[in-house]
């Protein structure tokens, strides 16, 4: 009964500071997430922060996503307890809080994700996480299994670096490119020398406090120098990006 609860083998890769490379998930489209978990990524990222996933899409895309290669991460749409829970206890184990700025907000993201005394998550007897009950020790054993991101993506958040990777429980610090250039002065551009190198000094500094960095862009430049960096978990494109490229040059071969 005791192996009923599966190992979240992104947790400990990151922990080993093995690479893993993921897609970002936007369609709102189980299909999607099913082709993609077998596609060999180690992660995907279901997106609740800019997409259209509501309780139910996330249940769906986490079945979809089962007997693939890719851990799910459910990107909440913010750090909120209830909301927190609720997916939690549908089955997801690794999560990413955006918009996260100093220790104490990172410290709440954690205490959502643990029972008490450690945290606030309530608990619940008869759970999709739980296998409706069927785990042994549930309550005492989730933590184990569960990761946690924190996003940092403004410039009070990269001062804070430090503090936030001391929060017992993080696993991760995601570096957000698109809302970091645009707190930085440059909405949208990253390949700025300016940006870039907080990017890249940002990542160095995770490492340095013994944590993961994460990042997205469906750019393979970008991907390869963050990578290079020690950047420990990349995202190299989006569902919704290849649809809209691939479509695109497809007309151009066929139209011109």
């Amino acid at each position: 009964m005791r192996d009923d609860l599966p190992r979240n083998n992104f947790k400990r890769a990151i922990a080993a500071g093995t690479p893993q490379i993921g897609l970002w998930l936007t369609l709102a489209s189980p299909v999607a997430t099913e082709a993609a978990a077998g596609a060999g990524f180690d992660w995907l990222l279901i997106d609740m922060e800019h997409a259209a996933n509501d309780l139910p899409e996330v249940v769906n895309h986490l079945r979809a996503a089962e007997g693939g290669t890719a851990e799910p991460i459910v990107r909440v749409p913010w750090n909120e307890p209830v909301t927190v829970k609720r997916v939690l206890d549908v089955g997801a184990r690794s999560l990413l809080f955006p918009f996260v700025q100093s220790a104490e907000e990172a410290r709440r993201a954690v205490q959502a994700t643990r029972y008490p005394p450690k945290g606030i998550r309530g608990l619940a007897g008869v759970t999709r996480a739980s296998r409706f009950g069927r785990v042994a020790d549930y309550f005492n054993r989730a933590e184990s299994e569960i990761c946690v991101l924190v996003q940092v993506e403004t410039r009070k958040g990269v001062d804070a670096i430090e503090d936030i990777a001391k929060v017992d429980g993080v696993d991760g610090i995601f570096i957000g490119p698109a809302d970091l250039s645009a707190d930085l002065g440059h909405p949208g551009n990253w390949q700025i020398p300016a940006v870039w190198n907080t990017i890249i000094e940002a990542g160095a500094r995770i490492k340095k406090a013994g944590k993961s960095a994460g990042f997205l862009s469906a750019r393979e430049d970008d991907c390869r120098r963050v990578l290079a960096a020690g950047f420990g978990y990349v995202a190299v494109g989006t569902d919704l990006g290849i649809i809209a490229r691939q479509s695109e040059a497809l007309v151009k071969m066929y139209k011109g």
